[in-house]
């Protein structure tokens, strides 16, 4: 076993001296479009956890009252089918691709796979030559079976050339949390209290045993389409589970107890990036950070299985008078 990263168990960050120099994506081909996106009018939130459940070394607390602006946001992540049309269209090729390799869950490897290099400190991620976001799983897997589902194995830089090439932006976390608690105030779910209320299945994480035994009990082992599940009040599909979503903000557990309550966008400095959701493999056992308080630091250069992004944009005062015209039918909005 070979300690190759240093790092959260919920996402391993590549060795310090890797750092790529990739560059964002200049060739911007839409113009931020709304089509799609759900419109959210912003105000007072309170913004963070101090219930049992919350991680004091992440920084959830203190809770605190933030202020923001209207925003535009995409209801899901992005997916394997609108990352293919950015590579298409611009022939990038991501950090994974430029190291030859990523991080993948091993329980997704097939028995036979050749031995693979692992996390000291959880075992489970496995280092797998070949792996990057066509190839989840390293040679002979293939996300074109899957186009619906989040799009993985793309850095905080990735990201930002993807949303650079739309038109768009990455939310920062106080607009991720606002938009994934759905207008509930102060629940742990984008739902309610209870993680599986009646006894459903809410959202796509571990059930069982980890990481040896997966139940599957939700329908899913690995990632499930982006528009899986119920949304929540605001129309946002799998804001919790499924995937982490990369954020703007850099990311440090001290911060939230001093940061600007108006349209807060995190630390001026910090080597990590924040990262919001929980995702696919996390299981209270060792991991319950699948609650909209919950966040993570990740290293922006480090490409892993369970992250992915999703978009926002600025309401701009166009999109009133567009809207005022009936222009924007096929965006939704919340009141």
């Amino acid at each position: 076993m070979t300690d190759t990263t240093t790092g959260d168990c919920c996402a391993p960050t590549r060795p310090a001296g890797e750092a790529s120099r990739t560059e964002t994506a200049r060739t911007r081909a839409h113009s931020g479009s709304t089509v799609g996106l759900v419109r959210l009018d912003g105000g007072e939130f309170r913004m963070g956890s101090e219930r049992d459940e919350a991680y004091p070394q992440d920084g959830e607390g203190p809770v605190r009252m933030v202020r923001l602006d209207p925003f535009w946001i995409s209801p899901t992540a992005v997916s394997v089918a609108d990352f293919a049309a950015f590579v298409d269209a611009t022939a990038y090729r991501t950090d994974a691709e430029r190291w030859g390799w990523s991080f993948v869950f091993g329980g997704l490897l097939p028995d036979d796979f050749p031995p693979t290099r692992g996390v000291a400190a959880a075992p489970w991620w496995r280092q797998v030559e070949g792996a990057y976001w066509w190839r989840p799983e390293g040679p002979g897997s293939d996300a074109g079976e899957r186009p619906d589902h989040p799009v993985t194995h793309v850095s905080f830089r990735d990201a930002l050339a993807y949303c650079d090439w739309a038109g768009l932006r990455l939310p920062t976390e106080a607009e991720w949390e606002y938009a994934a608690r759905g207008g509930l105030d102060g629940k742990p779910f984008p739902w309610g209290e209870q993680l599986e209320p009646s006894g459903r299945h809410r959202m796509n994480v571990w059930q069982g045993e980890f990481p040896g035994r997966n139940e599957c009990s939700d329908g899913w082992y690995g990632t499930c389409p982006v528009d899986a599940f119920e949304p929540n009040g605001y129309g946002l599909h799998n804001t919790t589970g499924n995937v982490w979503e990369w954020c703007a903000d850099r990311f440090d557990p001290d911060f939230p107890a001093r940061d600007t309550r108006l349209n807060p966008k995190g630390p001026e400095r910090g080597e990590r990036r924040s990262a919001r959701g929980g995702s696919y493999l996390c299981h209270e056992s060792y991991c319950r950070r699948y609650r909209v308080s919950a966040r993570q630091g990740v290293t922006p250069d480090s490409s892993i299985g369970n992250i992915g992004f999703r978009c926002v944009r600025d309401v701009w005062s166009s999109d009133e008078e567009q809207e005022a015209a009936g222009w924007n039918a096929g965006s939704s909005s919340t009141s």
